[in-house]
């Protein structure tokens, strides 16, 4: 399967789906035509039951460098002109593509290379683990225009895959993040030769399709539900329904058939 977008690419086989933001020549800034095809993509993955797994990355040399500021200058309406009806609209076609990422019921494998800055920042820390090759930057730049560094989901994602203290402090100052120091802080699961990025991630994506597809989708589900949990009983409540789900389906695999004991 492959879909026709004009700033994606989307290439879906045997339950991988790839998905590669596609205007290189702006570093995959995010324009008007691109945040409506994201949000459209992210609908449509909500009930894609082909697609079990999604690798997002970036074409040519970065992975997203953030909104378009061609169409926020634009000199006909720049963006210090717009109404707050129209700043409000700009700002949720962003927003609701990070809900729908995390919504959308596969494993979201970010593949970096280059700059992750403002909006790529936030796309990028909002996938469920993410693959870096020596090039990437990640940084959540809009601090540095004069706008709140939290930002579409920056300052819900962000500490709680590195420490607090770690999170304000790069959200505070807006320092760009290296490969090297993203991996120091478990900002990124692996930094690999750049020649290795796609099939690092690939590696990984195997290794999840090769999981029941139910289990799967109800550990994304669980995760996102129990990583905000008030109490450890509502997190059990939650896992125990998922098992009670998964041991139900059939057919069902036993984990332990053909094993002898020790």
């Amino acid at each position: 399967m492959k879909a026709r977008y004009q700033d994606l690419e989307f290439v879906l086989k045997d339950g991988l789906g790839i998905l590669t933001l596609n205007v290189p020549q702006k570093l995959n800034a995010c324009g008007r035509r691109t945040r409506s095809e994201l949000h459209s993509f992210w609908s449509a993955m909500q009930s894609e039951d082909r697609c079990r797994v999604i690798i997002m990355t970036g074409a040519g040399t970065s992975f997203c460098a953030g909104q378009d500021v061609d169409e926020m200058d634009d000199p006909e309406h720049p963006f210090y002109k717009w109404t707050t009806d129209e700043i409000y609209s700009f700002q949720h076609e962003m927003s609701d593509v990070i809900l729908l990422m995390r919504r959308a019921p596969q494993p979201i494998i970010a593949a970096v290379r280059g700059y992750a800055a403002g909006g790529g920042f936030s796309m990028a820390v909002a996938a469920d683990l993410r693959v870096a090759d020596p090039t990437a930057k990640f940084v959540a730049s809009y601090i540095n225009i004069g706008l709140s560094a939290a930002d579409m989901g920056s300052s819900y994602h962000f500490p709680r895959q590195v420490t607090l203290a770690r999170a304000l402090e790069y959200l505070y100052t807006g320092d760009v993040i290296d490969a090297k120091r993203a991996l120091e802080i478990g900002l990124v699961n692996y930094v690999v030769p750049a020649a290795k990025l796609m099939g690092k991630a690939r590696e990984i994506a195997d290794k999840m399709l090769a999981k029941s597809p139910l289990g799967l989708k109800l550990t994304k589900e669980v995760a996102n539900q129990n990583i905000g949990a008030a109490s450890l009983e509502s997190a059990l409540y939650m896992e125990d329904r998922n098992q009670v789900l998964c041991l139900a389906a059939a057919p069902i695999r036993n984990p332990l058939k053909g094993k002898k004991k020790k």
